[in-house]
């Protein structure tokens, strides 16, 4: 495990504690884990990512660079935990539909699950023909990511959110500064991914391919998926490292999406490629203002979670979870 440089690992009793420069304490070890839907068989799996270092963006000579792909910066991503898969329908169904959790759910449901704000019922089919089972979950608002990962916190306790632009790019690089995380050479995606090669126009099911080193299935392809910051078209001049960037904005659009789909060329499931929502992906939605929680032109779009090492206060967690939806018109 690689470790900031304020942080002392420490084993006791089998269990990695470690003590940062304020004496917090976290208990969890830090490794691989299932997390299981309480009172369900359902699971989905995290794997730690180390903190560390690395050159976000491109070079200038990167085959298909754009420019908003720059210019690069050094950036330092403190330690997180991040889902092997794509979260699938089968979990996020429970979300999606209360009398549906209800009735698989081992237990009555917690009065802090049953109140929670929960998705429209779409009026599409939002696996647009493709299936469910064990299969992405797509379609989804960035808001309505933001709250699936609300649901996740007051059914485990763990705080789960959507990764950073940063965080995204460190894990799916896994060490590499090449334009794949396997090198340049693009004959060895079909490996790794589902896209427009040999996807047949369709998702497929979770962890068919080979993992990137840090044991991350599907991070090119399959579905393009969320993460938490604002786009903007141009990283900043830094003359120094970047700690844990992340980009906000009072805006609805755009907001940066990351990995490619399974309709994706080659050159989009580079590393570095960025996406940006559109509201075009709302044009068939007939409500004023229109849907918060789904995109039913976007069959592309899905989700991977994170949970940081340091868990933040209840404070602060519930200001992330709990910020405004903005109209969109």
């Amino acid at each position: 495990m690689l470790l900031n440089k304020f942080v002392i690992p420490a084993i006791i009793a089998g269990s990695i504690l470690i003590f940062d420069s304020g004496n917090t304490v976290y208990s969890d070890p830090f490794e691989q884990y299932k997390e299981e839907i309480p009172h369900t068989d359902l699971i989905f799996e995290m794997a730690p990512i180390p903190s560390g270092e690395f050159v976000m963006g491109s070079p200038s000579d990167e085959q298909g660079r754009n420019e908003d792909e720059g210019p690069q910066r050094r950036v330092t991503v403190d330690a997180f935990w991040m889902g092997t898969h794509e979260i699938t329908w089968d979990i996020f169904e429970l979300f999606l539909n209360k009398n549906y959790e209800a009735s698989i759910s081992k237990k009555e449901l917690s009065p802090a699950v049953d109140g929670l704000t929960r998705p429209t019922t779409p009026y599409l089919d939002m696996t647009f023909g493709m299936g469910k089972e064990n299969k992405p979950a797509i379609g989804m608002t960035q808001y309505g990511a933001i709250q699936f990962c609300k649901w996740l916190y007051t059914k485990t306790g763990k705080f789960y959110r959507l990764p950073t632009e940063a965080e995204w790019e460190y894990a799916a690089r896994a060490g590499e500064g090449s334009a794949y995380f396997f090198g340049d050479d693009q004959t060895l995606l079909s490996e790794y991914a589902w896209y427009s090669e040999n996807s047949e126009e369709t998702t497929h099911k979770i962890g068919l391919k080979k993992p990137n080193p840090w044991g991350l299935y599907d991070i090119y392809g399959n579905v393009m998926e969320w993460t938490n910051d604002a786009y903007v078209p141009h990283y900043p001049e830094m003359e120094k490292v970047d700690d844990n960037p992340k980009a906000s904005s009072e805006e609805l659009y755009p907001r940066v999406i990351r990995g490619g789909s399974y309709i994706s060329e080659p050159l989009d499931l580079r590393s570095s490629r960025r996406f940006a929502s559109n509201p075009e992906w709302k044009q068939i939605d007939p409500q004023i203002p229109k849907s918060r929680w789904w995109f039913p032109e976007a069959p592309f779009l899905g989700i991977r979670v994170v949970r940081p090492l340091k868990q933040p206060s209840e404070e602060e967690i519930m200001a992330y979870y709990d910020q405004a939806p903005i109209d969109d018109y």
